[in-house]
């Protein structure tokens, strides 16, 4: 084997997404309408290449709503699996925290990503957000509560035998 070529490159690849739960001071759920796509978003995305996953939430919200934050605990983690063209990823979900009006006020959309922002309560969540998305804000506020982390598999908590 060449010495350039690393036994890793033969391995498999992932997708990695790392998102922000953010509510406001009445619990609601910040969620984003992206003008790409037909179910809205948490404020997060695409992992880039060597970049970990919290510094990623931390780019992807300053890149689509403007606020520069230090992500919070990681609330959730979630392995989805392959769905037709849909490749298989691995989501992170962390606490980007309680904001105040003031940390609202200074809001600033990024239009080519996000065509606008609002907080709801989690029934207008469930119909906004994607199913699998919805799963993970669920166990994201659970473990908020709690003081823990959520492991899911495409949205379940993985049974023991």
């Amino acid at each position: 084997m060449p010495d350039d070529v690393h036994f890793t490159a033969k391995h498999p690849t992932k997708r990695v997404a790392a998102d922000c739960l953010f509510t406001d001071e009445a619990g609601r759920l910040l969620v984003l309408e992206p003008p790409y796509k037909a179910t809205w978003d948490l404020p997060g995305g695409v992992v880039e290449r060597d970049e970990s996953p919290r510094l990623a939430a931390q780019r992807e919200v300053r890149e689509e709503i403007g606020l520069i934050i230090e992500p919070g605990d990681l609330l959730a983690v979630d392995w989805i699996a392959r769905s037709g063209a849909f490749t298989e990823i691995v989501a992170f979900l962390f606490d980007g925290g309680v904001l105040a009006p003031a940390d609202i006020g200074r809001i600033v959309i990024d239009p080519t990503e996000v065509s606008c922002f609002r907080f709801v309560a989690l029934d207008e969540a469930e119909r906004l957000l994607d199913a699998g998305q919805f799963v993970r804000v669920v166990a994201g506020l659970e473990a908020r509560r709690s003081a823990t982390t959520a492991y899911l598999e495409s949205g379940s908590s993985p049974r023991r035998t």
